[in-house]
């Protein structure tokens, strides 16, 4: 890889340490490249890197990440703001390790059909009225959803949105979805599975529902509306993000590093 753009987060430390690394990979031969990079190197935190990957969708095949925390959250990054120069280093005379995290496709049908990609999750989402979702997988009607909505979750997205609804954290290397409700109705009327439900990797999973008008798609950190939809469908998605990783890679250390 020798051709690279630098995404930062929009502070004076990001700006600071994307000046350095741009100067060094460039004094060393490197190639900067903002419509056909083949790295895209990430400065900030979690956001930021969701950012990159939804600006380089098109090129997601053809592109690798690797990323410097200097943001509030850094699960997706592999080196400290105070470990620039190792970076630098391993960037110019390493080489590294890929490895992928399936992309979650979301397919919106209704007067039009659109295609969305999540890297953590997508959620449909309602908080002016009680949303209620029919949910069938591969076909099969499941159960039917009255609260604020409900979150699927790729294994990367398992310590993001779905840790705050008590979804289990999923280890690295499992490619698999998670469904969870947000803010269930449970009452002696109307009763759902209410537990988190972890599914296969080639599940298909659709949600249905006669009202979507004020209801919202919200995938990583975007959101659409789904006034004008009649079903949702999410499947993992044959598209990887692929991160390029230097040096060894611990799941465990980051995840102690989220309490």
């Amino acid at each position: 890889m020798k051709s690279f753009v630098i995404i930062a987060k929009k502070n004076e430390k990001s700006n600071r340490i994307k000046q350095e690394v741009k100067e060094k990979l460039l004094k060393h031969g490197w190639k900067y490249n903002k419509q056909f990079p083949e790295l895209i190197i990430c400065i900030g935190g979690d956001g930021t890197l969701l950012y990159a990957v939804h600006k380089y969708l098109s090129l997601i095949d053809q592109v690798k990440f690797v990323a410097i925390h200097t943001g509030t959250l850094g699960f997706f990054t592999d080196y400290t703001d105070d470990e620039v120069a190792i970076c630098i280093d391993d960037i110019l005379y390493k080489e590294p390790c890929i490895v992928s995290s399936p992309l979650l496709k979301i397919d919106i049908y209704g007067d039009t059909h659109k295609t969305k990609y999540a890297l953590n999750e997508m959620r449909i989402e309602n908080i002016k009225k009680t949303q209620i979702l029919d949910v069938t997988i591969d076909d099969e009607y499941f159960e039917t959803c009255r609260g604020s909505g409900i979150c699927l979750s790729t294994q990367a997205g398992s310590t993001a949105y779905n840790r705050s609804l008590n979804g289990a954290v999923i280890d690295s290397g499992l490619s698999l979805m998670q469904l969870a409700e947000i803010t269930g109705i449970q009452h002696s009327k109307h009763r759902s599975l209410r537990n988190p439900y972890i599914l296969h990797n080639e599940r298909k999973v659709m949600f249905y529902s006669s009202n979507f008008h004020s209801a919202f798609l919200c995938y990583d950190h975007l959101t659409i509306s789904l006034k004008d939809a009649e079903k949702v469908q999410c499947e993992i998605a044959d598209k990887c993000v692929k991160f390029a990783r230097y040096r060894e890679y611990s799941y465990l250390s980051r995840l102690k590093n989220l309490y």
